[in-house]
């Protein structure tokens, strides 16, 4: 299958500082990729670097068949960009803006007219051209920022934190969205922080600290770092049981999830049925809820860095 983008040893420094270390990867054309991390792990560095906008120390990429180095302003003409803090103009009404992003990507009248049309209908603002951008809910937004963004029709998509600050269900809307733009032949690179998106992706890598951790699809990351079941947690004094826990002889990955604690055992000689014996007999006090759960992909996050990888 051909490859949309080939990453070969990509690095970026700033003075002694490793944003980006060394990092290789290729993507199929149509696939929905994700690159995952905290904040801070390298993600929008790489994403700028590929698409043209920060010059790599070394290494080399080719988006679309153009190096980002030799050839950054094809790149540039090639792909759609989304970024994580700027993509609109909040001051210019929702057809403006339309109209501006068609202009920039040099699309004729006709063109631009019918692609307006499909811009409208996927941000759900047909009827609603006048609308002042600023005055959007945050969800509306965001998909009238992914439709400018590939009004040109570009074989690639790179959105930087796409739902950054956006609610759980305009969340799974957007990712609909997506779905269907990858149906279209459309490659969609994707950061983002929020892991439980992933399990939308097709193909995903884990980065901290600018280098790659992991990679796999969602199930392969679930079962390839995590050999067993999570027990997972629920008290009402959740801080204080698991700082007791921590102190405790039992030795694992230990984390909070929300309200619950998840708990990765460490030593693989001693059963789930063990240590859930050992909890109700010494933490009997906290009134536990205790279930085994498959692990989810922030387990997988945790259990890695807690481990040095």
């Amino acid at each position: 299958m051909h490859n949309a983008i080939e990453v070969r040893n990509l690095t970026k420094k700033f003075g002694s500082f490793v944003s980006v270390d060394d990092v290789s990867f290729s993507i199929p054309q149509g696939e929905i990729f994700g690159f995952l991390g905290a904040n801070g792990a390298g993600k929008s560095t790489t994403i700028k670097m590929l698409c043209g906008l920060l010059e790599p120390t070394s290494g080399d990429a080719f988006v679309g068949g153009y190096s980002i180095v030799k050839d950054p302003e094809k790149v540039k003409e090639n792909i759609g960009y989304m970024s994580q803090k700027f993509s609109l103009y909040n001051d210019l009404s929702v057809e403006e803006n339309i109209n501006f992003f068609g202009g920039v990507y040099g699309l004729e009248r006709s063109v631009l007219a019918e692609r307006k049309k499909w811009a409208l209908e996927v941000s759900l603002l047909r009827g609603k051209e006048k609308t002042l951008t600023g005055s959007l809910p945050g969800g509306i937004k965001q998909r009238l920022a992914l439709a400018t963004a590939v009004i040109h029709k570009p074989k690639i998509v790179f959105l930087d934190e796409p739902t950054s600050g956006v609610d759980p269900v305009s969340r799974r809307g957007f990712w609909e969205l997506i779905n269907a733009l990858s149906e279209e032949g459309i490659t969609v690179f994707v950061t983002t922080h929020y892991l439980e998106e992933a399990e939308y992706c097709a193909n995903i890598i884990l980065i901290n600290a600018g280098i790659i951790i992991a990679e796999g699809t969602p199930t392969e990351l679930k079962q390839n770092y995590i050999k067993s079941r999570v027990i997972e947690i629920s008290s009402s004094r959740t801080v204080e049981l698991m700082n007791k826990i921590s102190a405790s002889n039992l030795k694992g990955d230990i984390s909070i999830f929300g309200d619950k604690i998840h708990l990765i055992p460490a030593n693989s000689e001693v059963s789930n049925a063990e240590t859930i014996q050992f909890l109700k007999t010494n933490f009997s006090d906290f009134d536990l809820g205790i279930n085994e759960i498959l692990p989810s992909l922030e387990d997988v996050f945790i259990h890695l860095i807690e481990n040095k990888y």
